[in-house]
């Protein structure tokens, strides 16, 4: 069979004196039965191409959906004299959620109340995801959201929990969550753009008068705004943010007609975040501080001149959050790559950090919703260690697990080992890796699965996988390059991977490549790297700069089309990404994006293997870039490796709905680097 050939229409794109040409431009009409019958030619065209690994990908499924406790049950958290949790019955694609009443220990709750069984609600469409679920105040009634087309645009609607009824109320448009007042009757919501995405208004809505109000319409369009409740339930706080810029008002919880207050106005540049605590509030921020720092002011005077210092800056360590407690604070902080939490006694003042095991982890504070406590509840995976929520007592200084991921058919931790290297970057920069395998006697190289995001100040800590071991099992060896661009070496780390620096971010992931391999992990006909979204657009990257440095490349939803893209402020995302990327309407910002988009980068010469994915519906990265990208790749590569692209037609940017249905693409994933490698059982 031979790979689809698209047509070419010459779509001549001109700005600031520079003209590209697009043969592929006309993809991006998606109700175009011509772009659909492309799409369906690529997807018939991949399914030959991997059609010898269709019982591989089978195994492989079964293999990753055996792993998975079927029934499987989260851990129960307290709130309001109410336990809840989810549980999943054995062949439920999707969760159940439940409640049970009692304020002394879950054993001697009530009777289970199943507040929503999302199984049931799925049935009858192709694609089903709840959004926010939000109980009122006295627990009597249940506001959730449903979104049924993969584009992040949820439906309201309300249930009685006492008599089990679904009520009459239904408003679209919405983000997806929703925040009641103390009066049990009013709810805030937040409003998304149709065409944009962006959540730009704040309304409220009272469950039985049936009025909505508009509260708040944020005319920034590079800021988005959502609508929550502080911990201490005594505000119903709205924010506004840019990436890098915040702002925030608010309102008592028990007065929802007030007029919002402004907290400390918009200053670009002036990241904040808040949290009410007694008469204060805890304010982190970046004020003076690349790192962030905490600091305070009373309930009443609540302006920059107010605040006043609590937690300093420190170059080496990054602030990344609170969590507060009546005699306790925990503060979550990250020092060279790796997170940490500190408890401070709030009465004392007397500190110290949680201790953890492995070289490379990753700790987090879980659900907390209870404030008069000294238990903090908190999450704790590595590379080789399943995912476990524990109880920890911040006075004794106990912990006690609680659960830990099982992992069905077995797992022995010691049969794996996992690691934390260092890389050189070209311009001297130290890159850490997390590196996970199965111990061997063998000493040679092994295939090398790479992984990266850099972008968005998103840091990637180390988790542990049941998928994985399907490629661990297999003498694969996996890799998380902490690349710049992300946060985890703190804020200089992202902002020396963004805007004129954004391609120490492509750097960075070929000097970690390049170490692997004169380290001796691996060799270039066994090395693989993957990414998603921005980390597609790593993939594109990398691809131009480095062909010859990967065995195969998988893209997942990739983001390849920068320029173009940068330059549509219709397309969902575009303006308020501009202090990210840059914006290309100014001319450096222009020239810089388009030196290194993938899309405007592809030439003559041998591209390495290549798996696309993409979705129809995908409303963060358009299914165009990849379909064009594709394209263009398959017209000028001078090689006869593979090239192909899975298109979901029915699904968005997350894949799947359900929890065994996103398997079957990470099966196909798999079997695409098994068959690469000659790997076939």
């Amino acid at each position: 069979m031979q790979a689809p050939q698209a047509k070419k229409i010459p779509k001549e794109l001109t700005i600031h004196g520079d003209t590209r040409v697009d043969n592929y431009y006309w993809m991006n009409q998606r109700e175009d039965q011509e772009v659909i019958d492309h799409l369906n030619a690529e997807n018939a065209y991949t399914k030959e191409v991997l059609k010898p690994t269709e019982n591989f990908q089978s195994e492989l499924y079964e293999e990753m959906v055996g792993r998975i406790k079927k029934d499987d049950e989260s851990v129960p958290y307290r709130k309001r004299g109410y336990w809840y949790y989810t549980r999943f019955v054995t062949e439920g694609e999707y969760p159940i959620f439940c409640r049970k009443k009692g304020s002394g220990s879950f054993k001697d709750a009530g009777e289970e109340e199943v507040m929503m069984d999302v199984n049931e609600m799925a049935k009858g469409h192709s694609y089903y995801k709840i959004g926010g679920l939000g109980v009122s105040p006295n627990n009597k009634l249940l506001v959730y959201s449903e979104d049924t087309l993969s584009r992040r645009i949820y439906t309201l609607k309300l249930k009685d929990l006492e008599t089990g009824k679904f009520l009459e109320m239904e408003i679209p448009g919405t983000t997806g969550g929703a925040t009641w007042a103390s009066d049990n009757e009013t709810i805030f919501y937040t409003e998304r753009d149709e065409t944009t995405l962006r959540s730009y208004k704040i309304v409220s809505y009272n469950i039985h008068t049936k009025e909505s109000q508009e509260r708040y319409v944020e005319m920034d369009d590079t800021f988005n705004c959502g609508v929550y409740k502080s911990k201490s339930e005594k505000y119903i706080i709205i924010s506004s943010g840019a990436s890098i810029t915040s702002e925030y008002q608010f309102i008592a919880a028990e007065k929802p007609k007030d007029e919002f207050k402004m907290f400390q106005p918009r200053i670009r540049g002036l990241e904040y975040g808040i949290s009410h605590f007694e008469d204060r509030w805890y304010v982190l921020t970046n004020w003076d501080a690349q790192n962030f720092r905490l600091m305070q002011t009373k309930e009443s005077n609540t302006t920059r001149e107010n605040w006043t210092e609590v937690i300093g800056h420190r170059k080496d360590t990054l602030l990344e959050g609170i969590e507060l407690f009546k005699n306790f604070m925990v503060v979550e902080e990250r020092t060279d790559g790796q997170n940490h939490m500190r408890i401070i006694d709030q009465q004392t003042n007397e500190e110290y950090y949680m201790e953890f095991d492995s070289e490379t982890y990753n700790c987090w504070s879980s659900t907390n919703p209870e404030f008069d406590t000294e238990i903090l509840r908190y999450g704790y995976t590595s590379m080789t260690t399943p995912s476990s929520v524990f109880d920890f007592n911040m006075r004794t200084r106990e912990r006690k697990l609680l659960k830990q991921q099982e992992v069905i058919g077995g797992y022995n931790e010691e049969e794996y080992d996992s690691k934390r290297v260092w890389a050189t970057a070209r311009d001297g920069e130290r890159i850490p890796m997390s590196v996970v395998f199965k111990k061997s006697e063998n000493t040679e190289p092994r295939p090398l699965l790479l992984y990266a995001y850099g972008s968005y100040g998103h840091s990637l800590d180390p988790y542990f996988s049941t998928i994985r071991l399907s490629l661990l099992d297999r003498g694969f060896m996996y890799v998380i390059a902490h690349i710049r661009g992300g946060e985890d070496l703190g804020r200089k780390w992202y902002d020396n991977g963004k805007l004129l620096k954004k391609k120490n971010t492509f750097y960075d992931f070929i000097d970690c490549a390049e170490h692997l391999i004169k380290e001796k992990y691996t060799v270039k006909d066994n090395l693989y790297a993957i990414g998603g979204s921005a980390g597609g657009l790593l993939m594109g990257a990398i691809i131009n700069y480095r062909p010859d440095l990967w065995n195969g490349v998988i893209a997942a939803v990739p983001f390849v089309d920068v320029v173009t893209t940068m330059l549509d402020d219709t397309i969902p995302l575009t303006t308020g990404e501009y202090d990210e990327w840059g914006n290309p309407n100014e001319k450096e910002y222009y020239h810089y994006i388009k030196s290194y988009s993938p899309y405007d980068n592809i030439e003559e010469k041998e591209y390495p293997n290549m798996l696309i994915t993409t979705g129809l519906h995908d409303s963060q990265v358009q299914y165009w870039e990849p379909a064009k990208w594709l394209a263009k790749l398959r017209e000028l590569k001078t090689d006869k490796n593979t090239l192909i692209m899975s298109c979901n037609m029915d699904t968005g940017h997350g894949g799947a709905s359900g929890r065994f249905e996103a398997l079957k693409e990470t099966a196909k994933e798999y079997a695409f680097l098994f068959m690469l490698e000659g790997i076939e059982k």
